[in-house]
């Protein structure tokens, strides 16, 4: 069920430690570190403090916290990100999520809520930044 070895790194260069098959189904509570990739079906709860890497072929059904998660399949379910979640062009995101970063990429869908969580730390380092579209256009 998992594998290590020939398993493809991820855009940032770190190495996928764990990986579930396409043609796998698992229902219950997972947990892993580093990066994990989920290309099978997944009804429960993830929770850990890793990259979470839903592949194209992938269905989750629950509820999911990690510190990063890349959707190139479809969540269904509430979703807490600590650093960032990332939906790509074939993926799907249905539920709640709570994350500081959010990129949808051209195609993407997000149907639900969003809560951008850790904001205001961002937004406090955004001060300096003209409020007004007069400031922005000045030279």
């Amino acid at each position: 069920m998992f594998a290590k070895g020939d398993l493809k790194s991820t855009p940032s260069g770190d190495e996928i430690s764990a990986f579930l098959g396409k043609e796998t189904v698992f229902q219950g509570k997972m947990t892993f570190q580093g990066v994990f990739r989920l290309d099978g079906k997944f009804e429960g709860e993830i929770f850990e403090s890793g990259t979470l890497i839903v592949g194209e072929t992938a269905a989750i059904k629950g509820k999911v916290g990690v510190h990063t998660l890349v959707i190139l399949g479809r969540v269904d379910g509430e979703v807490h990100a600590a650093s960032r979640v990332e939906i790509h062009s074939n993926g799907t995101l249905c539920g709640n999520l709570f994350t500081p970063v959010l990129v949808i990429s051209e195609g993407g869908l997000l149907d639900g809520t969003c809560k951008m969580e850790g904001v205001e730390a961002t937004k406090s380092n955004l001060s300096s930044v003209p409020s007004s579209p007069e400031g922005l256009l000045s030279t």
